[in-house]
């Protein structure tokens, strides 16, 4: 798809805009047809939720596409024909990612790799060679450049002639985190290829690594998680794995070892165990899309509708049933009585308008 320089940087702005997420983004423009249009809107949807809105300047805008050009990076969209298929298929996915690098690498067969930052050596030297094994099998290897197993898989997969490896980072474009990375952070926009939902000069926050996680899992039909302690940030990778209906696998450790406990938990829920390279590329190369772990975390569409029943809907009346306490979106369409398109709506003017949260699993509620 070519979009006009007009409509590129209305999308950015939108955005960017407050209160402005993957989803509201998306509906927006199933509503309105364009960014530009959208941007014109907000100010009466945000109106109608009850909050007057101002949408981010446009000279903010400005400075961010001279940074990500000074970066060497560029813009993709979420309609372009580049923008990786997996990810595509996911509801919360980036609408738009700036990029380094090669990015025909997500269009080969991708497998995620993660693991603990405080890795076991033997953890890592497992890593290096199953990414540099899968690398040479054609996959392409992800990972979010964290210290430990993520940069075991990236080193891993470089030292393969095909560099096929894919870095998702949590920060801005032009901004190397870990610092002791920064060197490996640079050679995979050069050689292999790097990704980033957030805006350059953006310094990573805690709350952008669970979003990192989501882009890793969505890029991949499979994810591997090496070593791992429970509730750590792997295991969220592997978890929204399982709820895209992505494959999830892991290697078992020893129970000795509190860094293995997440593996091995992961594997008595369900995952598939595995042992070597030859595991993985036997489950992923006959992916069809119905994974063969029963390893499953519940997720699920929270509407449907097509596109231009949300351009007609009217908003449902349902602050109401609303409370500061999450709710399933179907919920409150059976409630409500009305349209999900009409739910939806309403749901839209009042996330426009800063009072509305969205949570995992197709939940909402009042900020």
């Amino acid at each position: 798809m070519s979009l006009s320089q007009s409509e590129a940087f209305a999308r950015i702005r939108l955005l960017r805009s407050p209160n402005i997420g993957p989803v509201s983004y998306a509906q927006l423009l199933a509503r309105f047809g364009t960014a530009e249009a959208a941007l014109e809107a907000l100010p009466d949807l945000a109106q109608r939720g009850g909050r007057a809105y101002r949408a981010v300047a446009a000279e903010v805008v400005e400075r961010e596409v001279e940074a990500v050009r000074k970066a060497g990076a560029r813009y993709l969209f979420h309609d372009q024909p580049d923008y990786p298929a997996l990810l595509g298929e996911l509801d919360s996915a980036p609408p738009i990612l700036t990029f380094r690098g090669d990015l025909s690498l997500a269009a080969k067969p991708c497998v995620a790799m993660v693991g603990a930052r405080n890795s076991s050596a033997a953890a890592v030297k497992i890593a290096r060679e199953f990414a540099a094994a899968l690398a040479g099998e054609g996959f392409t290897v992800v990972s979010g450049l964290a210290r430990g197993i993520d940069g075991a898989a990236h080193e891993g997969a470089l030292s393969d002639p095909s560099r096929a490896t894919i870095g998702v980072i949590a920060s801005g474009i032009d901004i190397a985190y870990p610092p002791q990375h920064a060197e490996l952070q640079e050679r995979i926009g050069s050689e292999a290829l790097l990704l980033a939902e957030q805006p350059p000069g953006t310094e990573p926050r805690g709350s952008h690594f669970p979003s990192r996680n989501r882009i890793i899992a969505g890029l991949a039909a499979g994810t591997l998680v090496v070593e791992a302690a429970p509730k750590s940030g792997s295991l969220i990778t592997a978890r929204l794995a399982g709820e895209a209906g992505r494959e999830v696998m892991a290697i078992p450790g020893s129970p000795l070892d509190a860094r293995s406990a997440g593996c091995n938990q992961l594997i008595r829920e369900g995952v598939v165990l595995v042992q070597g390279p030859e595991d993985v590329v036997e489950l992923l190369s006959s992916f069809e899309g119905t994974p063969r772990s029963s390893f499953r975390e519940g997720g699920w569409h929270d509407f449907d509708h097509a596109p231009e029943e949300l351009a007609k809907a009217e908003p449902a009346d349902i602050a109401s049933l609303l409370t500061t306490a999450p709710v399933a979106v179907d919920e409150l369409i059976r409630q409500s009585g009305t349209s999900a398109a009409s739910v939806q709506l309403a749901l839209l003017e009042l996330e426009i308008a800063g009072r509305l949260e969205r949570h995992a699993a197709g939940r909402v509620s009042l900020r």
